[in-house]
């Protein structure tokens, strides 16, 4: 782990004039980029700023509260530059995307089409094993049975009795 070295150092009080620096608050920012600008190049990064209290004393037995902003700098200890070694992270391993299950499905209904005869005849209306887009064809045969089997509506919107057959059974009750 790297071991760093710390500045403290108090924060401008005063602007420090500078060419084409106009004003209270560019000269205030001008004297802390040259402050921050000075550190580093000696090697010190700029961490934060920090307000904090000062005891001091005040005539014979008194004392008071100051408080002092200052900036804290830090940077590599001298010996501790070649004992920072990061460790790198391992090579990501070769994607490769497996088949895909459809593609799969499809493949093994070409080696056996006997065992999936069944499986796609019947009630979606499917009779050919090679047709995968069965969907189409189970949508068509789901609408045309709700079309015979829901009850005519009225002008108002009321469900009539539809007429059974004789030969049918009566309705199950609900509930």
């Amino acid at each position: 782990m790297p071991r760093y070295e710390y500045k403290v150092v108090p924060a401008p009080n005063k602007g420090l004039k500078g060419k084409n620096v106009k004003g209270a608050e560019a000269r205030f920012s001008h004297a802390l980029q040259e402050l921050m600008n000075g550190l580093s190049g000696y090697g010190w990064e700029y961490q934060r700023a920090e307000t904090l209290p000062s005891i001091e004393r005040v005539g014979l037995t008194g004392s008071t509260t100051e408080w002092r902003n200052v900036l804290v700098f830090r940077r590599l200890r001298e010996g501790d530059t070649e004992a920072f070694n990061p460790e790198l992270l391992p090579a990501p391993h070769q994607f490769t995307p497996e088949l895909d299950p459809f593609e799969a499905k499809k493949g093994e209904i070409a080696k056996n089409p006997k065992d999936y005869e069944g499986f796609f005849q019947g009630e979606n209306g499917v009779e050919n094993p090679d047709d995968l887009n069965a969907a189409p064809a189970l949508l068509s045969t789901l609408a045309s049975r709700r079309k015979k089997s829901a009850p005519k509506r009225d002008a108002d919107g009321d469900a009539q009795e539809v007429a059974t057959p004789k030969d049918a059974p009566p309705p199950a009750p609900k509930g």
